[in-house]
């Protein structure tokens, strides 16, 4: 999800107690979101138990109700996002089937800040390459929180995940970033999923960043725009339903998703709610 991004902010150690609880709250439900998945089960299920657990904790959500660029507001607490759809498909009541992806997308407000997370799950026994799939996008969120530490630079958090999804024949999405996140759910500066090493702002102790690679499968137009612009160039690699919010591939392949917010500390990387 984006809308218009102001301003740096860095977090201080209080602060990020606060958010690292705030996503600890995430991470607890999307574990058990994790647990419904299965053939038979439904998205807006899903979604009607991860609402009324944000209210048994005492925590609201930061996407429903969000409408940024005219918009309409999205109308659920989590993006559900089957097969071919990368990012912010909505919970209906269409039952998951063996062998599809999902997409899981959810996020918390608690005592002021934002936590957000993401993580895409198999519908019991999926192929090969759906599975391939997944592990290469969770190996890129992976590597790129790797590289969040003083000193370096976001080209380097970019060319992490665009050398590792090039390595395995997937392709990053280029249309949507991470951000930082903070009181707001984004915040400067955007995060690219591709990119060059040594390039870019620097990161410092303080900031927290959401970190969120989106990986598909290569189809025949895909391709083509490739081969046209180059390995950095900008692209049309998503097409959005007429919801306005629900984005897909433009070949329909598989997609995935991993995200954590992650802060950068003077010893390295700190994974909030883990």
């Amino acid at each position: 999800m984006l809308d218009r991004m102001k301003g740096p902010t860095l977090k201080s150690r209080d602060e990020i107690a606060i958010m690292d609880r705030a996503n600890r709250i995430v991470v607890e439900i999307l574990e058990m979101m994790r647990d419904m998945v299965k053939p038979g089960a439904t998205t807006a299920q899903i979604n009607a138990m991860a609402e009324e657990e944000l209210a048994k904790r005492g925590a609201k959500s930061p996407f429903k109700g969000y409408a940024p660029m005219g918009l309409p507001p999205y109308p659920a607490v989590v993006c559900t996002s089957v097969n071919d759809v990368i990012v912010h498909g909505i919970p209906n009541r269409a039952k998951l089937q063996e062998g599809d992806i999902l997409g899981l997308d959810f996020g918390s407000i608690f005592q002021g800040f934002v936590g957000d997370a993401a993580l895409t799950v198999p519908v019991g026994k999926v192929g090969p390459k759906a599975d391939l799939l997944m592990q290469t996008t969770r190996e890129c969120l992976e590597l790129a929180v790797e590289e969040m530490r003083p000193g370096r630079h976001l080209g380097d958090i970019g060319a992490a995940v665009q050398e590792h999804a090039e390595s395995r024949g997937f392709h990053v999405i280029r249309t949507f970033v991470g951000h930082g996140i903070g009181r707001k759910m984004h915040e400067e500066p955007q995060v690219y999923n591709f990119g060059k090493r040594g390039r870019g702002v620097p990161l410092r102790e303080g900031m927290v960043l959401a970190i969120e690679p989106m990986l598909c499968e290569i189809g025949s137009k895909l391709k083509s725009r490739l081969e046209r612009v180059g390995s950095n160039g900008i692209l049309q690699d998503v097409k959005t339903d007429a919801d306005g919010w629900t984005a897909r591939t433009v070949d329909g392949t598989l997609a995935a998703h991993f995200e954590n917010s992650v802060a950068v500390t003077a010893n390295g990387p700190l994974v909030l709610g883990k």
